[in-house]
């Protein structure tokens, strides 16, 4: 696939090196520029882009940036972007550490709703809870007893399906979690989040999650 990733951080960093190793056509970016991009292409053999580059063409295309950023995405930066394309949100609401207060967020909308309301289109949520390390650390071949699940929640099921194949790839098993209102389960302060476990533990894990935002989470 050709797919864009917005955000070199430790989670877009470490996609950017799996994704290129299975041959995917990636291309990066991040609020520093192109420039500034030059190790991690070097070592990749992605491209460097902007926001708006990086989703030309592209079937997929990753937003994995603080939440306090969001809004300051270019507003046509997927108008290049193949009709259809899937968007996958990895990001998190760190108000107290990061990202100050969002008032819609706090008042009851999932991060990733939110992150949709604002880039105008439809997202996946996904990879938002895994350690970066893990991403290249756990992954693992099929039936590997020890292959990690990783949740995902989105409301197209087309779209959710093509995530969910990705994850697989990648060498952990997918685990549908419902739709992006029903994301929440996979926030900050819920058991599945930062959970190392199989499908099973997953799926324990998303049950048993709460909608009631813990206050450390909260601004």
């Amino acid at each position: 696939m050709k797919i864009g990733i917005i955000g070199a951080g430790n989670i877009g960093g470490n996609l950017t090196r799996r994704l290129t190793q299975l041959g995917h056509e990636v291309t990066v970016a991040n609020s520093r520029g192109p420039e500034s991009l030059s190790d991690l292409i070097a070592e990749t053999g992605a491209k460097a882009g902007t926001a708006a580059t990086a989703a030309e063409g592209a079937d997929l295309v990753v937003v994995t940036i603080p939440e306090k950023n969001i809004p300051n995405l270019p507003k046509d930066f997927l108008a290049g972007a193949k009709p259809g394309v899937v968007v996958i949100d990895t990001g998190n609401y760190y108000a107290q550490r990061r990202d100050g207060l969002i008032a819609e967020i706090e008042a009851s909308a999932t991060e990733s709703r939110w992150v949709s309301n604002q880039i105008g289109y439809p997202v996946v949520k996904a990879f938002n809870g895994i350690y970066s390390v893990n991403i290249i650390e756990k992954a693992k071949p099929k039936g590997d007893p020890d292959r990690m699940a990783l949740p995902v929640a989105g409301d197209e099921p087309a779209a959710k399906k093509v995530v969910m194949e990705l994850i697989e790839e990648l060498g952990f098993d997918a685990v549908d979690a419902g739709t992006i209102d029903e994301s929440w389960r996979q926030q900050p302060g819920t058991p599945v989040y930062g959970l190392v476990g199989d499908a099973a533990a997953v799926k324990t894990a998303l049950a048993a999650a709460s909608p009631v935002r813990l206050p450390e989470w909260r601004a």
